[in-house]
């Protein structure tokens, strides 16, 4: 929609996890070496928390991406399942052949002889399993039988949770307490410093422009001071602030996006950490495809103010 107008060649503020668009502000950055460091160091069992749309996933795919080159990687986005079905999830992203007829034992076996060969080759396992407070605790007893699959000298497979904070409260469980004291290591993923917002939208308009002659400097400092406040750094809340005052911004046929825009662009967004009162009539198409500011505009100013 307001690609051309800006000159971008796909829209910068996708809340999709893309890895071409991974803004290492200083705790992801921080999460995302710790992580390095424990898993070539040869750790077990690590666990990242974050908070909803703090960028769990995207750090976990920049992590995959990091390791490919050097260890077998496997990804499983949701664990929400039954103990027999994740290790069949398990053993399909190894690449094996396995079938739902096959005890849970011989399961076992075949993903225990598939990381021993990797080991002997010198080749880690690595397995990410995303959204992991989803996991039922009857399952948890699969991931312990995991962990414990290692040879004399070193583990044959390297597993890393992460997961919103109920995955916490979900470890402390005292039936499952043995998987939570093989946890070698545990990060917090928070949102980002409100000083960072402004690097981060330049660094996602710089990834999305069609050339070197693509304005970075579309969001005015105070519009930028405002999103960090109202989305209170949080990454997914910050794009989607800045995706709809990007359509505000074209809808006029201006080039700067200013306070107005994003306290308009406020009024429709949820879980902010002011959220609005009033309408959520923010934009309204016109003929020819554009669209305008509606009187929200007033009202948002005046709830805001």
């Amino acid at each position: 929609m307001y690609l051309g107008h800006f000159s971008l060649r796909e829209a910068p503020f996708s809340i999709t996890p893309d890895t071409d668009f991974y803004f290492a502000h200083e705790g992801a950055q921080a999460t995302l070496n710790t992580l390095l460091v424990a898993l070539r160091s040869g750790e077990g069992f690590l666990k990242v928390v974050g908070e909803l749309g703090c960028g769990k996933t995207v750090l976990c795919r920049q992590l995959l991406k990091t390791l490919q080159d050097e260890c077998v990687t496997a990804y499983i986005p949701n664990p929400d399942m039954g103990p027999d079905d994740l290790l069949l999830a398990l053993a399909a992203e190894l690449g094996l052949k396995v079938s739902h007829r096959q005890h849970r034992h011989q399961v076992m076996t075949t993903i225990g002889r598939c990381l021993l060969e990797h080991a002997v080759h010198g080749r880690r396992v690595v397995v990410c399993i995303d959204e992991a407070q989803a996991i039922p605790v009857r399952t948890v007893e699969s991931l312990r039988l995991l962990s414990n699959l290692e040879t004399e000298k070193r583990k044959l497979i390297q597993l890393v949770l992460l997961g919103q904070p109920d995955l916490d409260t979900k470890l402390a469980r005292p039936e499952i307490r043995q998987l939570l004291q093989r946890i070698t290591f545990s990060e917090y993923l928070g949102p980002m410093a409100s000083g960072t917002v402004g690097d981060y939208l330049r660094h996602r308009l710089a990834r999305a422009a069609l050339s070197e002659h693509t304005d970075l400097d579309i969001f005015e400092a105070e519009a930028v001071r405002h999103i960090a406040a109202t989305s209170a750094g949080v990454p997914r809340l910050v794009n989607i602030l800045a995706h709809k005052c990007l359509m505000l911004a074209y809808g006029e046929g201006v080039h700067r996006v200013s306070m107005a825009h994003v306290k308009l662009a406020a009024v429709d967004t949820p879980g902010l950490i002011k959220p609005l009162r009033g309408p959520a009539r923010w934009w309204h198409w016109l003929r020819g495809g554009r669209f305008r500011q509606s009187t929200a505009v007033r009202t948002a100013g005046e709830v805001y103010e």
